[in-house]
C-alpha cells in the first residue's frame, strides 16, 4: 500500500513544485480568486493556498452540525475527522461525521490527538477499538502537537521519546488498517521533535501566518493546513481549511490508490 502512495505523492510533488523548498514548476497561470472566504485572511505572497486545486476540510464537535452534501457542492474535496483523544475520549460526532460525509461523497481521514500520558498501545488499543475499517478511507492521521492548556496532560517528553511513541503508535495503525498513517503537527512541535524525522510519512501541517517553506525545515509536505478562520457554505462559523500538495489528477490518482 505505502510504495503506490508515496509514488503518486512524489509525481504530484514534482508536478506541482509544492514542496518546502520551491515552486518553480507551478504553473504561473493556476492563481485564482480565493476559493473560500475568509474571516482573518493572511498574504502568502506568489505562494498562497489559492495556487492548489484541492482544497479540503478538518472537523471535530466544534463543527457543531454539518450539511455534508452542501460542504461538497461548496468545492471541498476532501475531509479530516476527529475520532479519538488519548486512551479514553472520542469526538461524540465522529460517527455522525464520518458516515454523512462518505455518504456525500467526501474522500475522508480519522484523526488521533495523541497524549504523551498514555502509553502509544493504549492509545492505538482505543483508536482501533472505535474506529472502523470502513471509515478509513484515506489513511488515518496521528495529530501531535504541544497542549500547554490541557488540564490533565503537559507532559513534554524528550525527543527521542516522542519519535518512539510515534512510531509504536503509527505501526500499531498501519499493521491493523493496512494504511501507513498520515502525520499532523504544529510548528513549535515540528521544530522541537521532527525536524528531519519520518520521512516515509506523509506530513500535514499547520501554517496560518507564513509559507511552510519558511518555518519547516527541510520538510516535503502533503497537506497544508492554511486557516483556521474559513467560511465553507454548510458550516455554521469558522473552519479549518486545508490544501493538497499535488493538482487534481495527482489526488484523483492518490485517493484511488489510497483506497485500494
Amino acid at each position: 500500500m505505502l510504495r503506490p502512495l508515496i509514488a503518486i505523492l512524489a509525481c504530484a510533488v514534482l508536478a506541482s513544485g509544492c514542496t518546502s523548498a520551491s515552486y518553480d514548476l507551478m504553473d504561473k497561470n493556476s492563481l485564482r480568486p480565493s476559493k473560500f472566504k475568509d474571516n482573518d485572511p493572511q498574504s502568502f505572497g506568489t505562494k498562497g493556498p489559492d495556487r492548489h486545486q484541492v482544497h479540503g476540510i478538518d472537523v471535530s464537535k466544534w463543527s457543531g452540525r454539518i450539511d455534508w452534501p452542501k460542504v461538497r457542492q461548496s468545492g471541498v474535496s476532501f475531509v479530516f475527522i476527529k475520532a479519538t483523544e488519548g486512551k479514553d475520549r472520542i469526538d461524540p460526532t465522529f460517527e455522525t461525521n464520518w458516515r454523512s460525509a462518505a455518504a456525500a461523497g467526501l474522500p475522508l481521514a480519522p484523526y488521533h490527538f495523541y497524549y504523551f500520558c498514555s502509553t502509544a498501545d493504549e492509545q492505538a488499543d482505543w483508536f482501533i477499538a472505535n474506529v472502523p475499517k470502513q471509515a478509513v478511507q484515506l489513511p488515518p492521521v496521528l495529530d501531535v502537537e504541544w497542549n500547554p492548556a490541557s488540564p490533565t496532560c503537559r507532559t513534554r517528553p524528550d525527543p527521542e521519546a516522542v519519535r518512539a511513541s510515534m512510531s509504536r503508535f503509527m505501526d500499531r495503525l498501519e499493521a491493523h488498517y493496512g494504511k501507513r498513517p498520515i502525520i499532523y503537527t504544529s510548528v513549535d512541535f515540528h521544530r522541537d521533535n521532527l525536524v528531519g524525522q519520518f520521512k516515509q510519512h506523509h506530513f500535514w501541517v499547520r501554517s496560518v501566518a507564513a509559507h511552510p517553506e519558511k518555518i519547516y525545515a527541510d520538510r516535503r509536505w502533503a497537506f497544508w493546513q492554511y486557516t483556521s478562520t474559513g467560511l465553507v457554505p454548510g458550516i455554521e462559523g469558522e473552519t479549518d481549511i486545508n490544501v493538497f500538495a499535488g493538482t487534481d489528477k495527482n489526488w484523483r490518482q492518490w485517493v484511488a490508490s489510497a483506497q485500494n
